[in-house]
C-alpha cells in the first residue's frame, strides 16, 4: 500500500512566500548598450522613459516615415530623396557615427541618439501592428530607413555591425565556385571572373531584389550572391526579420488594451500614419504683407487647398455653406489671418439671401466662438478652435447629402473629384491619372501634394535652384494653411520662414 503522505512537504521546512512582496517588487531593468549606428531592432527597449519621451519620440520617427513614404509614392529619384530626408533626419532623427564621439558629453549623446532611435522603432512598432496594412507600410518604410543609413555609414562601423549580427551566410567553396564559374560570371553584371568575388549561397527568397533584378545565379533553391551585393543580403535580411516580429507584435496587442495611458496615443500615431499630423501653432498660416480682408479672399482662394476651394466656390455659388462646412472654412480664414470684424464682413456679405436679423441671430454667434471671443473661458483663453489639420478633415464628420466639408480626395467620388480639378484649372492627363491611382489606394494626402506640386512646378524649379529655400521648406503639406502660406509664398517669390512654419 502507498503511504498517502509520501509527497508533502514538512511544514517546517516549508519555504514563506511573501506573495505582496513578489507582486510589487521594483523591476530590475537591464540599461540597453549601443556599440553600433545601425539597428536590428532584435532585443526590445526595457529601461523606464516617461509619457511624454513616449509620445515625443514615436512623433518624430512617424514624421521621417511618413516622408519616406511620401517620396516613394511620388516617384522621387534616390537623389532626391536623400536630399530630402537628410534634413529631416538630422531635425528628428539624428544618429551619429562612433567616430563623431570624442568627449564624455559627445558620448552621452550619441547614446541618447541611439536610444531614442530604439526606444521609438519599438513604439511605432506597437502602433503599426494592428492591421496587415499598417504592418506592411511600416516594414516597408523602416526598411528604407534602415537601406538609406546603411548606405551613409562608415565602412569601418559597417563592417562592424555586420559582423555582430552572426549572419548564417553559407560560404562558397573555391571547388564549386570553380565549377559554376561560368554560370556565376553570366548571372552577375558587370563581372569578368568569378575569383574576383567572394561568394554567399543563401536561400533565394531571402534576397528577392536581387531575384527581381536578375543580378544572381540561382541554383537548387540557393541564391549564390557575390560579396559586392552584401547590402542586399543585409537588407533583405531586416525586412524578414522586422516582418517576423511585426506578426509576433500583433498577437501581443491584446494585452495592452486594459492600458489607458497608452493605448489612445498608439491609436493616435496609428491614424497619423503617411500625413503625420503637425501641432499647430498660432499665427503659422499667417503671410505677412498678405491683403487679407473680406473683399481679398475671392482673390486670395487660388492659392487654397481643394478642400477650401470647394467650400469657397460652393459659397459663392449657392450663398450658403451647412454648419460643418461653415466652422471647417472660418477656421481655415482664422489660420491665414482674416480678423474676426473682416470674417463677419465676409460671411454676412456672403449670405446673401438673409437679411440682418436672420444672419445675427443664426450665424454671427458661431463666428465669434470659433475665433474665442464669446463662450467658456477656455474657449476665450485658447482664442477660439485652432484649424483644421488635414488629418482631423479626412477621419471627423464625414459629409453627409448636402454638406460641402471633408476632404474632396477623399470624400468625393473619383469622378467628382477629377471634374472638380479640371474646373480649378489641372487638366494634364497624366497628372489626373495619377491622383486617380493615389486616390484608390487611399493616399489622399499624396494626390494633394501631388496636384501642389504640379501647379507649382516652375516656382519650386526656381527657388531649388537659387537656394532661397531648403528641402525642408517644401516637406509634404499636411495642414490646409500650410498650403495657402507656401502656395502665396512662392508664387510672391517670398522666403519662409522656419520660425512660424
Amino acid at each position: 500500500m502507498i503511504r498517502q503522505d509520501f509527497h508533502r512537504i514538512d511544514p517546517k521546512r516549508r519555504a514563506t512566500l511573501d506573495y505582496k512582496k513578489k507582486q510589487f517588487a521594483t523591476p530590475t531593468y537591464k540599461q540597453q548598450e549601443y556599440p553600433h549606428r545601425l539597428n536590428f531592432y532584435d532585443v526590445p527597449p526595457t529601461a523606464e522613459i516617461t509619457l511624454e519621451q513616449f509620445e515625443q519620440w514615436a512623433i518624430d520617427r512617424l514624421k521621417v516615415l511618413a516622408e519616406i513614404e511620401a517620396c516613394s509614392y511620388r516617384n522621387k529619384t534616390p537623389a532626391e530623396t536623400e536630399a530630402h530626408i537628410t534634413p529631416l533626419l538630422k531635425k528628428f532623427l539624428p544618429l551619429s557615427a562612433n567616430t563623431s564621439s570624442a568627449s564624455g558629453a559627445a558620448d552621452q549623446r550619441l547614446k541618447n541618439e541611439r536610444q531614442k532611435d530604439h526606444y521609438s522603432h519599438f513604439i511605432l512598432r506597437l502602433a503599426f501592428a494592428a492591421t496587415e496594412d499598417l504592418r506592411r507600410r511600416f516594414v516597408r518604410a523602416e526598411t528604407m530607413l534602415f537601406k538609406f543609413r546603411f548606405q551613409q555609414d562608415d565602412t569601418r562601423e559597417r563592417r562592424a555591425f555586420i559582423e555582430s549580427l552572426n549572419l548564417d551566410w553559407e560560404p562558397v567553396s573555391d571547388e564549386e565556385r570553380q565549377e559554376l564559374s561560368e554560370h556565376l560570371v553570366s548571372a552577375t553584371p558587370g563581372l569578368r571572373r568569378s575569383d574576383e568575388e567572394t561568394w554567399y549561397k543563401v536561400d533565394w527568397e531571402r534576397v528577392p531584389e536581387l531575384v527581381e533584378r536578375r543580378a544572381v545565379y540561382l541554383r537548387k533553391g540557393k541564391a549564390y550572391v557575390p560579396g559586392r551585393e552584401q547590402q542586399s543580403m543585409i537588407v533583405a535580411e531586416f525586412t524578414a526579420r522586422l516582418e517576423k516580429a511585426m506578426e509576433l507584435t500583433s498577437r501581443a496587442l491584446p494585452r495592452l488594451d486594459e492600458d489607458d495611458r497608452l493605448t489612445p496615443i498608439l491609436n493616435h500615431l496609428s491614424k497619423n500614419f503617411g500625413s503625420a499630423e503637425s501641432v499647430y501653432s498660432q499665427g503659422e498660416g499667417v503671410v505677412d504683407g498678405a491683403p487679407m480682408t473680406a473683399a481679398s479672399i475671392d482673390h486670395l482662394s487660388q492659392h487654397f487647398p481643394l478642400c477650401m476651394r470647394n467650400l469657397h466656390m460652393t459659397l459663392r455659388k449657392n450663398g450658403h455653406l451647412k454648419h460643418f462646412g461653415r466652422l471647417q472654412y472660418t477656421l481655415f480664414l482664422k489660420g491665414i489671418g482674416l480678423s474676426l470684424d473682416e470674417c463677419i464682413v465676409f460671411w454676412r456679405q456672403a449670405f446673401r439671401g438673409f437679411t440682418e436679423s436672420e444672419f445675427n441671430s443664426r450665424y454671427r454667434y458661431n463666428i465669434r466662438h470659433a475665433y474665442g471671443d464669446v463662450g467658456g473661458d477656455a474657449n476665450r483663453r485658447n482664442r477660439g478652435y485652432p484649424p483644421y489639420s488635414c488629418q482631423k478633415i479626412l477621419n471627423d464628420n464625414a459629409p453627409g447629402t448636402g454638406q460641402t466639408h471633408g476632404c474632396p480626395y477623399r470624400h468625393f467620388s473619383v469622378d467628382n473629384l477629377i471634374t472638380l480639378l479640371q474646373a480649378t484649372g489641372v487638366h494634364d492627363k497624366e497628372l489626373l491619372r495619377e491622383v486617380r491611382e493615389d486616390v484608390e489606394k487611399t493616399r489622399y494626402h499624396i494626390a494633394c501634394n501631388r496636384v501642389f506640386e504640379w501647379v507649382h512646378k516652375a516656382e519650386i524649379k526656381k527657388v531649388k535652384e537659387d537656394g532661397t529655400w531648403s528641402q525642408t521648406d517644401l516637406d509634404t503639406i499636411v495642414h490646409p494653411n500650410t498650403y495657402f502660406k507656401r502656395s502665396y509664398l512662392l508664387k510672391h517669390m517670398g522666403k519662409p520662414s522656419r520660425d512660424s512654419s
